[in-house]
């Protein structure tokens, strides 16, 4: 009977210790396992990036798919595009508009400028007056023509331009050529909208306007000498320094001692 006692035991004790040991198992197999997405190689997560990105692409439209072409390319481009040929429709209409800007600008220029004044070539003597005063300067065609091509240098030429047509002016005598003139001159050298205005101050104006109201030809007088002061101040020194007069000057003095 002890030994039927003895032998139940042991039955039960080694099935208990088996199905412990059984179940032991089966949980270290299960943490060793863990979540499968824990130990997948990153290779087959690209693997499905890269599939699902190509049926992205096939199930978009058929005009996505297809190359474009050049003229393609170049009607549909934009400014962010990652090339920049030539066929792209910003850089086509920014070459455009600077074309046209550049065209305006010359037609701008080549408008309203009147040719330079006829005279005979100075003389030594006259180039060497025009160094002693700017008022000597200003008096002879030749001189007003050399310092004119000197100011268009300096992009100021209207200043000249503005001085000649206020004296065209004040040899007027009909009423009606006078009031044309009158706004000609306003509309090219006074108004802030035009190419070619002229710095005035204020004041100076002031008196232009109300001096439009009944135009004469002495509607500009106050506005024509500041601009002669600012010349004679401002552009006069330079122009006695410059390679335009001193070669002038240069070339008529080797002529004087060939002769």
């Amino acid at each position: 009977m002890w030994r039927q006692v003895l032998l139940y035991f042991r039955t039960h004790s080694y099935h208990a210790d088996n199905c412990q040991a059984k179940e032991t198992f089966q949980n270290e197999e299960e943490n060793i396992k863990g979540p499968q997405w824990i130990f997948k190689p990153m290779g087959s997560e690209r693997m499905e990036m890269r599939k699902r990105q190509m049926s992205t692409t096939q199930e978009t439209p058929g005009s996505a798919q297809a190359p474009l072409s050049a003229g393609n390319r170049g009607s549909n481009a934009c400014c962010f595009c990652w090339c920049c040929c030539c066929s792209c429709s910003c850089l086509t209409v920014r070459n455009q508009d600077e074309e046209r800007a550049r065209r305006t600008s010359h037609e701008l220029q080549a408008e309203g400028v009147p040719n330079c004044e006829e005279s005979p070539a100075p003389t030594l003597e006259e180039v060497n007056a025009w160094a002693q005063s700017f008022d000597k300067l200003m008096l002879t065609p030749a001189g007003r023509n050399a310092f004119r091509e000197f100011l268009r240098t300096e992009f100021s030429e209207e200043n000249m331009l503005f001085w000649m047509a206020c004296e065209e002016l004040k040899q007027e005598s009909n009423k009606s050529v006078i009031e044309e003139k009158a706004r000609l001159i306003y509309e090219d050298y006074i108004s802030i909208l035009s190419p070619k205005e002229v710095s005035l101050d204020s004041r100076v104006r002031e008196v232009i306007n109300r001096n439009m109201l009944e135009p004469s030809q002495h509607t500009f007088d106050d506005a024509q000498l500041q601009i002669y002061t600012l010349m004679h101040r401002d552009s006069y020194p330079r122009f006695m320094n410059s390679a335009i007069y001193k070669d002038l000057l240069q070339s008529l003095s080797e002529k004087s001692i060939e002769a």
